[in-house]
């Protein structure tokens, strides 16, 4: 068998990424920044996870969707990472279709999840500081647990449509995805059979997970002004501020790359643009959550000092 037939037989089930670079020392400069970039996301959310959980201070409504935002950018940063950080240094940068649709799935089913979760903490932040004598009837336990449970299984359902449609199109003009990772605009541009109802499905699930949430997220952070407006104390105007500062942070940053890519002018071609953008929503953004909550809240910093100080003490207790 000649080589360009073992080569067809080796590609026909399974896809060739696109590695970071193919210059060596360039190579081993990005690995190294991806790899810190990874080992600063897992302990940024790990750590915040464990924090609220021991804090008993801690277990309201707001820390509760946050500890559930860290679980999905655990799982978000780990289905791109390490095949990105893998495909870059290896000779063989193919992966099979199972495991490309399994980082489709995955990717597609955190994203959207992420998308609701943060319009949910937004109306967490509405009801706490617009209706704050109700707040605690409202956002009760049962309620918080069903809403988060909405945002998992609304997410994870939403990708199952869309790995379905991608993987039944037939893919004969090539199996190089121009692409760090298995995401959906790349796989249009190498099948050979119109993706118009692929397209179609996309646009309607960016417009509800994307453009909808957002909406509700500005409607929500709107009443929210307007209230912060009218607190006569500077100190408590101050600090309503600066609770809703991290969440904006997030949101602008996640949503704006998001639509960018699901909704942007780019979407069938896919440019280098699009690509670099996907970066920072799938590496970056879930590196950055964790560190802009955990800056801006005086009560987790508090937790992580006394946490350490009380390690301290009984380390120098045992070894004297």
């Amino acid at each position: 068998m000649s080589i360009t037939k073992n080569s067809t037989l080796i590609t026909k089930n399974r896809f060739i990424l696109l590695g970071l670079t193919d210059i060596p020392y360039q190579q081993a400069l990005c690995v190294l920044i991806l790899l810190i970039i990874y080992i600063i996301t897992l302990s940024g959310n790990v750590i915040l996870v464990i924090v609220v959980r021991m804090n008993t201070h801690l277990q309201t409504p707001m820390y509760f969707f946050l500890k559930n935002l860290s679980i999905v950018d655990i799982g978000f940063s780990s289905t791109i990472v390490p095949k990105l950080l893998l495909i870059t240094v290896a000779l063989d940068r193919s992966i099979s279709l199972l495991e490309c649709a399994l980082q489709m799935y995955f990717h597609l089913a955190l994203g959207g999840t992420e998308s609701i979760l943060l319009a949910v903490m937004a109306y967490d932040r509405f009801a706490a500081i617009c209706r704050p004598l109700q707040y605690n009837t409202v956002m009760n336990q049962r309620f918080c647990i069903y809403m988060a449970a909405g945002c998992w299984t609304v997410g994870f359902a939403n990708s199952i449509i869309h790995v379905a449609l991608t993987f039944k199109l037939p893919f004969c003009r090539s199996h190089h995805l121009d692409h760090y990772f298995c995401e959906e605009p790349p796989f249009f541009k190498i099948s050979c059979q119109d993706t118009w109802l692929n397209e179609v499905v996309m646009y309607i699930a960016a417009s509800i997970l994307g453009i909808f949430c957002l909406f509700l997220t500005l409607v929500s952070y709107a009443q929210i002004i307007r209230t912060i407006i009218n607190i006569r104390s500077t100190h408590g105007r101050r600090k309503a501020f600066s609770t809703c500062a991290s969440h904006l942070t997030v949101v602008s940053l996640f949503y704006g790359t998001i639509l960018f890519i699901y909704l942007g002018p780019g979407i069938t071609y896919f440019t280098e643009a699009n690509k670099s953008v996907s970066m920072i929503y799938t590496v970056v953004t879930p590196m950055i959550n964790p560190i802009i909550y955990s800056i801006r809240n005086k009560e987790i910093k508090e937790t992580i000092r006394k946490k350490l100080a009380n390690l301290y003490v009984k380390t120098v207790e045992e070894f004297p």
